[in-house]
């Protein structure tokens, strides 16, 4: 969360309460410090906001304002991107559906996830497709998507939104702070790196190609002259805490390695990184193999002295 929009939810709780909001910022370190800094700045807001008894429930918010965690959000976005309605089959055995869509205002946009048979009928019958602006209440907030369940609606709305954020959104924050699902940028050091892997891939879709004898062959496109990639682990450090972090082949120049094909020179290459700091931005995932959270790097940059100097100046 940006620190503007962190004042925002400081000014409502303030308000609310009739509290000054620089007590409040005294609040929520206070409260962070107590948890020896296990939450966040926003976290810890929502968690004095119930101590208050303060509900941001039913209160219809933009989509920077929605926060992990929140029941009955009520909020009204564009669609932007909107996936192929697909099938599951539960542990039971039962067949279930499932739908996501991206809906977008002019503060930003977020991934809506649909359970319930009604709202996927709204995308099966062509009621909501692209571009329709639609109307969301009693969602709940679940690493930063909003999931809706047979007690939400979802019905479109006659509002007109222009000027919608499309692009993705990328918020600076600490690795304290980071939580799946985040689009995330982080100034932090690199305290450990890994041996380099290579894989090979389609050159038609970009997936995974298997060797087969001699050669490879993809699932969707059979035999095929596969490419190889690379890609390198390593650990960021920002001072708040550490995470493991995957650069793939096309994110890798960012970190100033360009004999992506040579492995000697790509693990010479690696060895310059330790200790050297940058800007990282990328997705938090969950590693399904480890069960924790890692940094999917998409971009690093040198830093900045001036835009460094310039920000703590504005603050």
């Amino acid at each position: 969360m940006s620190d503007q929009n962190y004042k925002r939810i400081l000014g409502k709780i303030a308000k609310s309460a009739g509290l000054e909001e620089d007590e409040l910022e005294r609040r929520v370190e206070a409260k962070r410090a107590k948890l020896s800094g296990l939450i966040s700045k926003e976290g810890a807001a929502q968690v004095i906001a119930a101590e208050l008894g303060i509900s941001f429930d039913n209160e219809k918010l933009k989509i920077n304002e929605l926060l992990s965690g929140m029941r009955k959000v009520n909020v009204v976005g564009k669609v932007i991107n909107l996936f192929p309605v697909r099938t599951f089959t539960t542990k039971k055995g039962d067949e279930g559906k499932v739908a996501n869509f991206f809906i977008a205002d002019d503060t930003s946009n977020t991934k809506v996830v649909l359970w319930d048979t009604n709202h996927i009928g709204l995308i099966e019958d062509g009621q909501i497709k692209a571009d329709s602006v639609v109307e969301i209440s009693n969602g709940s907030m679940r690493d930063n998507e909003i999931h809706l369940g047979s007690f939400s609606e979802l019905k479109l709305s006659s509002e007109v939104l222009e000027n919608v954020r499309t692009e993705k959104i990328v918020k600076e924050k600490s690795i304290v702070d980071f939580r799946i699902g985040d689009g995330s940028s982080v100034r932090a050091f690199i305290v450990q790196t890994f041996e380099p892997r290579f894989f090979y891939v389609c050159p038609e879709c970009s997936k995974k190609a298997v060797q087969e004898g001699e050669g490879f062959s993809c699932a969707e496109h059979g035999k095929v002259a596969a490419e190889k990639r690379a890609l390198i682990n390593i650990v960021i450090d920002d001072g708040t805490e550490s995470i493991r972090s995957v650069l793939f082949h096309e994110a890798l120049p960012s970190l100033g390695i360009t004999e992506l094909e040579n492995a000697e020179m790509l693990i010479s290459q690696r060895e310059d990184l330790l200790g050297k700091e940058m800007v990282f931005s990328g997705d938090v995932r969950n590693n399904k193999f480890f069960n924790n959270p890692e940094f999917i790097v998409n971009d690093a940059n040198e830093v900045n002295l001036d835009e460094l100097i310039a920000g703590l100046e504005a603050k």
